[in-house]
C-alpha cells in the first residue's frame, strides 16, 4: 500500500505539479489566438442562445440526442460540483486571493479549449448498434489519429475516464455528501450513501433521457439558489468589495506587499493553485463535458461550441467566482481553515449555524449532479470500448461505489482519480491539437453563412 501511495503521488506531482498546466493553458491560449478570441467575438451570440434556448420542461431527449439546453445542463452539472466550493477554498488558502485572478485567466482561454471539445464531438460523433447517438474524445481520437496507434490512445481513454469518472470519481462525490450531511444534520453517512445510491440508480435506469430530463431542471435551480445565497454575503458585506477586488489583482502579482508573504504566500503559489483549481472545476480541456455536447440536437456544430464556451464562463466566472469573494470579503481567507470547513466559516460570518446548513444543502445537489453526468461520461466510454451490453454491469458496479465512498476516508481513491483524470487529458490534447485545423474550418464555415 505504501507503494501505491507513493506511485500515485509521485504521478500525480508530475501531472499536476506543471505539466497538465501547462498544456492545458497552452491548448487553450494556442485556439484562443486560432480562432481569433472566440469566446471575445461571439459571447453576445453565445449568451443570447442561452436565453433562448433555457427551459426547464424542454424537449424529450432520445436515442438520437438531446437538446441544445439539455446537453449544456448535463456538462454543467459535472462542471459544477464540489470543486466550486470546497476547492475555491483550497486555492485561496494555498494561494491566497491572488489564486483567483488566474483561476480568472485559465478560464478565459479553456472558454476556446471547450469549445473546441464540443465542435469535434458533434463533427466525429456516430450511431451505435442500438441506434443510438454518441460521442466524444473517444471518437475523434481515433479520427485524428488512424490505425493501431488511434484506437489505442481512444482505448486508453475510455479506460482512464471510466475509472476517474464512473468509479473512484462518484465515490469521492457521494463522500462529500455523506460527510456534509453526517456534519450538518447527524446523519449516518452510510444511510445517505444508499439513499444517494438509489436516487441515483433510478435516474440511471432511466437512460439518457431521465438523465437530460434531471439535470434541465435541477442545475438552473441549485446555481441560483447557490448564487442567491453567496449575494447574501457578498452584500452584507458590500463596503468590503472594492477592497477584496484590490486584494485579488495584487496578490496575483505581489503577494508580499498585501502581507501574503507572512502566510507564506508566493506568486507562484497563486498561480498555480488558480489555475489547478480552475481547469479542474470547469474540466476544460479534460475530455470529460463533450460527451454531453455531442448529443446536442443543433444545425451547426458551432451552435453547441458557444454554449459550451458559456459553460466554462458560468461555472468559473459566476458560481467559482461568487465563493471566492464571500471568502475575500469576509476576511476568513486568513484563518487558516481550508475547504469546506473555510466555505462554512465564511457563510457562517453573515447565516450563524444555519452556515454549515446552507453549504451542506449546496454541497449535496453540486456532488449529487456531479454524480449523474459523470456516470453518464463513464456509460459512453463503456458503450465505446465493450459495447451496450455491458452498461447494466457498469451502472452496478457504480452504484457499489457510491454506498462504499459514502462511508470511507478516500485520499487515497481521490488522489488516484486526480492521477486519471491527468491521464486521461493527454490523449484529449493531442487530438484536439491534431484537428484544430477542422476546428477552424467549421467556425469559419458558419461565420461564411452570415
Amino acid at each position: 500500500m505504501d507503494f501505491v501511495v507513493s506511485f500515485v503521488d509521485a504521478v500525480n506531482n508530475v501531472l499536476w505539479g506543471w505539466l497538465l498546466l501547462f498544456l492545458l493553458c497552452g491548448t487553450g491560449i494556442y485556439y484562443t489566438f486560432r480562432l481569433r478570441f472566440i469566446q471575445v467575438r461571439k459571447f453576445r451570440y453565445a449568451f443570447k442562445r442561452l436565453l433562448g434556448n433555457a427551459s426547464l420542461h424542454g424537449e424529450s431527449a432520445d436515442k438520437t440526442g438531446m437538446s441544445s439546453f439539455q446537453a449544456l445542463t448535463t456538462a454543467i452539472a459535472a462542471q459544477v460540483g464540489t470543486g466550486n466550493v470546497a476547492g475555491a477554498a483550497t486555492a485561496i488558502a494555498a494561494g491566497g486571493p491572488g489564486a483567483i485572478f488566474w483561476m480568472w485567466l485559465s478560464a478565459f482561454f479553456g472558454m476556446a479549449t471547450n469549445y473546441s471539445e464540443a465542435v469535434l464531438a458533434l463533427k466525429y460523433k456516430e450511431t451505435n448498434e442500438v441506434g443510438e447517438t454518441v460521442g466524444g474524445p473517444a471518437y475523434y481520437i481515433r479520427a485524428a489519429f488512424k490505425g493501431v496507434f488511434g484506437k489505442a490512445l481512444a482505448v486508453f481513454f475510455c479506460v482512464a475516464i471510466i475509472l476517474a469518472c464512473g468509479f473512484m470519481g462518484n465515490m469521492v462525490q457521494s463522500n462529500s455528501i455523506g460527510s456534509a450531511c453526517e456534519a450538518a444534520f447527524g446523519l449516518n453517512s452510510v444511510h445517505v450513501g444508499i439513499f444517494v445510491a438509489v436516487l441515483a440508480g433510478f435516474i440511471f435506469i432511466g437512460g439518457t433521457q431521465r438523465i437530460a430530463r434531471v439535470t434541465e431542471k435541477l442545475v438552473p435551480i441549485m446555481a441560483v439558489l447557490y448564487v442567491l445565497g453567496c449575494l447574501v454575503v457578498i452584500c452584507a458585506n458590500i463596503t468590503a468589495i472594492p477592497e477584496a477586488f484590490k486584494t485579488i489583482f495584487v496578490m496575483a502579482f505581489s503577494p508580499e506587499s498585501a502581507g501574503g508573504g507572512a502566510l507564506g504566500i508566493t506568486i507562484q503559489k497563486a498561480m498555480r493553485f488558480g489555475v489547478a483549481r480552475g481547469l479542474f472545476s470547469n474540466e476544460a480541456g479534460m475530455g470529460s463535458t463533450p460527451h454531453a455536447h455531442a448529443l446536442a440536437k443543433v444545425k451547426h456544430p458551432d451552435d453547441q461550441g458557444v454554449m459550451a464556451m458559456i459553460a466554462v464562463f458560468i461555472d468559473t466566472f459566476v458560481v467559482l467566482t461568487c465563493t471566492a469573494l464571500v471568502i475575500v470579503v469576509t476576511g476568513t481567507w486568513t484563518s487558516g481553515l481550508t475547504g469546506t470547513a473555510l466555505a462554512q466559516s465564511a457563510f457562517g460570518t453573515v447565516f450563524g449555524s444555519f452556515g454549515n446548513t446552507f453549504i451542506a444543502i449546496c454541497l449535496f445537489f453540486f456532488a449529487f449532479s456531479t454524480i449523474i453526468s459523470w456516470y453518464f461520461f463513464g456509460e459512453v466510454n463503456v458503450k465505446a470500448l465493450l459495447g451496450t451490453k455491458f452498461v447494466k454491469f457498469y451502472a452496478i458496479i457504480a452504484l457499489g461505489f457510491i454506498v462504499l465512498g459514502s462511508s470511507l476516508k478516500v485520499d487515497l481513491v481521490w488522489n488516484i482519480s486526480d492521477m486519471f483524470n491527468g491521464l486521461m487529458v493527454l490523449p484529449n490534447l493531442l487530438a484536439l491539437l491534431a484537428l484544430s485545423g477542422v476546428v477552424v474550418a467549421i467556425a469559419k464555415s458558419k461565420e461564411s453563412e452570415k
